[in-house]
């Protein structure tokens, strides 16, 4: 294939053409693990041409960007991410522009932009049914507003990140319609039935997503008498990644986006990609193969940008999406750390750090070269989908242990603080998520209620804990609009019809600026939260040991209410405790002497004050929610 390919290729300019050469053996080895036949053949030499195309089309400015960022750009201390909806944010694109300098005050220099193209009203589930790849959807503004917003940015130095939806369309979109329209070749593109035999077959070994909101994984559609496979929503039509022709198309869209100047493209669900008959259909093989050959395609066309897999999935599972074999850490460059985001909401809420210590094995298993993107709070539920064996080898029953966790944070236990809701409730199984901002699951919303002044300062101490707890792990912080200044629950989607029935809109606020004017008032919770957000960014940024260079180490759990680890390169070394308990925690010297640390002075940079590590017998004490930032002088 590739001596037939010479004879057609078009030189761009000598560094692209380069890359092309150098990736054109790879290229063509993972097209054909999945394509074979005329067909494939023919569809893999237009895919070479739509690299050539877009590498054409991509400006002068980011093959200048492309040049100047390292390989691991992306791992750097000095990046702060934060995720929002624009329109809940400020209201349009237009309006972003003068929101910046209130997100460079903080310390956020990446900017995830929740959703922008073009989404049906009523059926956008949040944004993520697409009906045009590269329309950006009226109520946000246009495609010249995204540029203009973009090249603000650049002049601050900010970065970019926008999702695309590999997995499924809106019903809407033009190769939906056509198909419905009774286009074979458009039909192709999605997995569409003339009978219910073999999604039945499917549906068998399929799980199903939101079993309450849209049960089952197929949808009838009258008009061309078929059934079509919708794995989220019956609006949502599964794309057929086993037409190549699906694959050419997607590809054009992503470099589409690279060429708009995204510096990190989040790639909505991966694991639903490939449908196989007798399987979940979630996580298959061909899923990595792939996002493989999209990585290698972007590499050649803009190396600058970095993809991100959005897999909510275990450990074991969540390891494969950054690579495997000849392909480690050349597949998807981040992947969110899920489990540890629900591993942290569990040591909030039993106060203990066993279940979080026993996950660990797999999650260190991260390649060096990949990252991760950690967070507390994002626009999703909060799903408590770690594995069972860790719940058990701290010696608790999961399904006790789970069933706890849901009723802390929904308000349910006896005494809890928290102002959550259970989402996406199985009735058969007894799972759930859960959802609720930040503030309100750490229990300020109920304190302010109540008006009860110490379980607020207790609340707020659990925001930072939360937060700081995250932003020194390892990996780039991603802060969820509002919780830099103490959003609590907005309940006002129960009013509006397209949001009602999906409770997860109360913790996707829309911005008071009123509110956020009183992080300027000393001692309010708003500036509390807020300056105390921005302290904790700034410290990161002083601390090049913070780089994900895959240097964590965990502390012994001498304390079972203390969580504790290391990080450590060829000139500093960083050590966070954070105690997750409502009373002091006392922690022996001898956790930082079992680990080589002992006769140094310990600078927390959290509090200012310095420390000298002491006798076995001896112990740091550790205020209740609280934390310390030590660097070894």
């Amino acid at each position: 294939m590739i001596e037939s390919l010479e004879k057609i290729k078009v030189s761009v300019d000598p560094k692209f053409d380069k890359r092309l050469d150098q990736a054109l053996p790879i290229l063509e080895n993972l097209f054909k693990k999945i394509y074979c036949g005329k067909e494939a053949e023919i569809q893999f030499f237009e895919l070479i041409k739509r690299l050539t195309e877009a590498a054409k089309a991509r400006p002068s400015e980011l093959k200048k960007e492309d040049e100047r960022k390292s390989q691991d750009w992306f791992l750097s201390n000095e990046l702060c991410g934060m995720s929002l909806y624009v329109d809940q944010f400020c209201g349009t694109l237009a309006d972003m522009p003068s929101k910046l300098d209130y997100l460079e005050e903080l310390g956020v220099n990446l900017l995830h932009l929740m959703p922008l193209f073009e989404s049906p009203e009523g059926e956008s589930d949040g944004g993520y049914a697409v009906s045009d790849y590269r329309k950006v959807d009226s109520k946000f503004g246009t495609l010249k507003d995204l540029k203009a917003v973009q090249k603000k940015m650049r002049k601050k130095g900010m970065h970019l990140m926008l999702d695309i939806v590999l997995n499924h369309t809106s019903h809407h979109h033009e190769w939906a319609k056509r198909a419905r329209n009774g286009e074979k070749e458009y039909q192709d593109f999605f997995y569409m039935y003339d009978n219910r035999w073999i999604p039945n077959e499917f549906e068998e070994s399929m799980p199903e997503i939101f079993p309450e909101s849209s049960p089952g994984n197929f949808t009838y559609v009258k008009e061309c008498d078929k059934w079509v496979m919708t794995v989220f929503h019956d609006y949502q039509w599964d794309l057929n990644f086993m037409n190549p022709r699906v694959l050419i198309e997607m590809m054009d869209n992503v470099l589409f986006y690279a060429n708009l100047g995204v510096d990190i493209l989040r790639i909505d669900a991966p694991a639903f990609i490939w449908k196989e008959n007798g399987t979940s259909s979630q996580n298959l093989p061909q899923v990595h193969t792939l996002l493989q050959l999209i990585k290698q395609c972007v590499k050649v066309v803009s190396p600058g940008m970095a993809l991100l897999g959005e897999a909510i999935v275990p450990p074991k599972q969540i390891m494969k999406y950054f690579g495997s074999g000849e392909f480690v850490a050349q597949e998807c460059d981040f992947a969110y750390n899920a489990t540890h985001m629900a591993l942290t909401w569990d040591m909030l809420a039993t106060s203990e750090t066993k279940v979080m210590l026993a996950a660990q094995h797999d999650i260190l298993k991260k390649p060096v070269g990949t990252s991760w993107i950690n967070y507390i709070r994002c626009h999703d539920d909060i799903g408590l989908g770690f594995e069972d064996q860790s719940i058990l080898d701290s010696q608790k029953d999961p399904h006790a242990h789970r069933s706890y966790l849901k009723n802390y944070f929904s308000g349910a236990f006896p005494g809890s603080p928290s102002s959550g809701a259970l989402f996406s409730s199985n009735p058969k199984t007894g799972d759930a998520r859960i959802s609720g901002s930040l503030a309100s699951l750490c229990g300020l919303e109920r304190a302010i209620e109540n008006k009860d002044q110490r379980e607020v300062e207790l609340s707020i101490s659990k925001i930072l804990l939360m937060q700081s707890h995250s932003m020194f792990l390892g990996g780039l912080p991603m802060l969820f609009y509002g919780d830099e200044i103490a959003y609590t629950n907005d309940y006002s989607f129960q009013l509006d019809p397209a949001k009602s029935y999906d409770n997860r809109w109360m913790h996707r606020p829309k911005i008071d600026w009123d509110k956020v004017e009183k992080r300027k008032d000393n001692g309010s919770v708003e500036q509390l939260v807020f300056s105390q957000t921005q302290k904790l960014i700034g410290i990161r940024k002083e601390l090049p040991v913070i780089s994900d260079y895959s240097n964590l180490e965990w502390m012994s759990p001498h304390n079972v209410h203390v969580a504790g680890f290391i990080r450590e390169n060829e000139s500093e070394k960083f050590i966070g405790v954070f105690n997750f308990s409502d009373q002091e925690a006392f922690l022996t010297w001898y956790a930082f002497r079992e680990k080589g640390i002992f006769d140094v002075e310990l600078k927390d940079h959290w509090t200012g004050n310095e420390f000298s590590v002491g006798a076995d017998h001896e112990y740091l004490i550790i205020p209740p929610y609280g934390f310390y930032l030590f660097e070894v002088k």
